[in-house]
Formats: structure tokens, C-alpha cells, sequence
């Protein structure tokens, strides 16, 4: 299958492990020049070694995608380097601490969203503009399966997962007629540092996070990554709007 990404500029968020990293992988392969952007630069360094190894070119921006002037200053050093933007990942994430709704602090509360829901929107409002001045561009937005259905111990996660697929269907009408597409995927249990935190060495929460899909398995950050290639290459050109489950099958039960 032909891409058509050889030679485009892709901005990723989170880029400095689990998905985010094998995305700037995944893009790198396909030709793409990656922006990598986290909070972490030592991974973040590390990923752009990476895609240097593989022969591509990367540049990475430390970035607090909660952050107005963090976002700001990202895209226009993409711009600056890389001479345009044409495809987003925004992929920045925190799970937050495993507790019942009234159990949650407000603080713990307002940090995931800050980062998975206002990050997400900052990011998309800075890239918008940027690609309104092409007239083209995709982006693609991480939600996850706990934006789809309730997850118990994980409110504020679920929350915001819901709210990034509403804001990306609600800004892929909007942006439809100017030539981008916005687009989401949904993954379900990956194999990240996010979930082996969790797991911590426990073999039977490991296995529970096995099984919890019909395919028997976690997925691998490349499996969610590969989705989202796709979703930003000539292959999905009619696609915008839609909200991609890459999940082993976990909401068809």
C-alpha cells in the first residue's frame, strides 16, 4: 500500500515511549519527517536516536501539552524547521491514580484533563490554524475504548477520553470543506510503560489485562500505530470523523 507520506512533516505528541514512540517509527518508515514532542526529553531524545537509526529524520521539542505557550512555541518550531505541518498525532496522555469517582481529588482530576483533554484541544487549535494557510492536513487524535463505554477506577480517564472523541468529531465537521481530516483511534489494552505500571509485577492483573480481549493478548504500541499511519495516509483520503477501535475485539463483547 502507498502512503503518500514521504516527505511529509508529522508532529507527535507523547512521542517519548509506548505509542507515541512506535508512531514516530511507524511515520519515520514511511518517509515522514517527525516532530517529537513530550513532557520527557530523555525519551524523547532516545525516540528521535530511533528514527535516526532507521535512516529518518527527527527533531525533538519538550513540551507541556497542557501548556497555551509550549503548544504554540511546538508548531511554530515544526513550522520553522520543517517549512509546513501536514499530519498530527496528538497522542500525550495520563492515565491518573486508580480510584472510585469519590475518591478522586480535585487535583488529581483536573491534571488528567489538563493533559488528555485541554492538551489535545490545544494542540488541535494550534494545528488547525497552521494547516488552514495549506489548505490540507490530517490529524489524528488518541482516545482509547474507555472513551466508548464506562471503566470502572477510571472516571477521569473515561471522561476525557470521551470528551477527545466528541471534540474530534465535532471538529472534523467544521474543518471538512477546508481540506483536513480529524480523525481518533481508540486502542484498547496496550502493552506501554502506562500499563506495566499497573501490572507492577503482578501476574495475575497481568493476566487480566491478557484476557480481557477475545485475541487473548495486549496489544503492541506498533499494532495502534499503524492505525494511525493509516488514518493519515492517501489510503483513508475519505475518511474524517471517525473514531477507529483497534482493541482485539474487547467492545464487540
Amino acid at each position: 500500500m502507498k502512503t503518500g507520506l514521504a516527505g511529509r512533516v508529522v508532529l507527535v505528541t507523547g512521542g517519548a515511549s509506548g505509542i507515541g514512540r512506535a508512531s514516530c517509527l511507524a511515520f519515520a518508515g514511511e518517509g515522514a519527517r517527525v516532530m517529537v514532542a513530550d513532557i520527557t526529553p530523555e525519551g524523547g531524545k532516545e525516540t528521535v536516536s530511533r528514527v535516526r537509526q532507521i535512516g529518518g529524520d527527527a527533531f525533538f521539542v519538550r513540551t507541556d501539552v497542557g501548556n497555551t505557550s509550549d503548544v504554540d512555541a511546538l508548531v511554530a518550531k515544526t513550522v520553522e524547521k520543517y517549512g509546513r505541518l501536514d499530519c498530527a498525532h496528538n497522542n500525550a496522555g495520563i492515565a491518573g491514580p486508580m480510584v472510585r469517582t469519590s475518591d478522586y481529588s480535585e487535583q488529581d482530576w483536573d491534571d488528567v484533563m489538563k493533559v488528555n483533554l485541554k492538551g489535545v484541544w490545544l494542540c488541535m487549535r494550534r494545528e488547525i490554524a497552521e494547516m488552514l494557510k495549506q489548505h490540507s492536513g490530517v490529524i489524528v487524535n488518541t482516545a482509547s475504548t474507555a472513551g466508548l463505554r464506562g471503566s470502572r477506577l477510571a472516571s477521569a480517564y473515561a471522561a476525557s477520553s470521551h470528551g477527545v472523541v466528541g471534540l474530534t468529531k465535532s471538529a472534523a465537521l467544521e474543518y471538512a470543506m477546508d481540506g483536513i481530516r480529524i480523525n481518533a483511534v481508540c486502542p484498547g489494552i496496550v502493552d506501554t510503560p502506562m500499563i506495566r505500571c499497573y501490572i507492577a509485577g503482578d501476574a495475575k492483573r497481568e493476566a487480566q489485562f491478557t484476557t480481557a480481549s477475545p485475541i487473548g493478548r495486549m496489544a503492541t504500541p506498533d499494532e495502534i500505530a499503524q492505525a494511525v499511519v493509516w488514518l493519515c495516509s492517501d489510503a483513508a483520503s475519505y475518511i474524517t470523523g471517525h473514531t477507529m477501535v483497534v482493541d482485539g475485539g474487547r467492545t464487540a463483547q
